[in-house]
């Protein structure tokens, strides 16, 4: 029975995890922030509705 032999598939497995683990984060976190935070209060637009029921 093959699948009880760890020798072919563990080493896939492991490596494949570790370039994930390694790789991945970084992809990630160059996405999480896209635009730079400003320090300066955002002035609104539109101003806030009012409904009237």
């Amino acid at each position: 029975m093959p699948q009880l032999l760890p020798d072919p598939w563990f080493w896939i497995l492991a490596s494949s995890w570790a370039i994930l683990l390694l790789v991945a984060p970084t992809k990630i976190l160059t996405h999480l922030y896209p635009n730079d935070f400003s320090t300066k209060p955002s002035k609104t637009l539109n101003p806030s509705w009012t409904w009237l029921w």
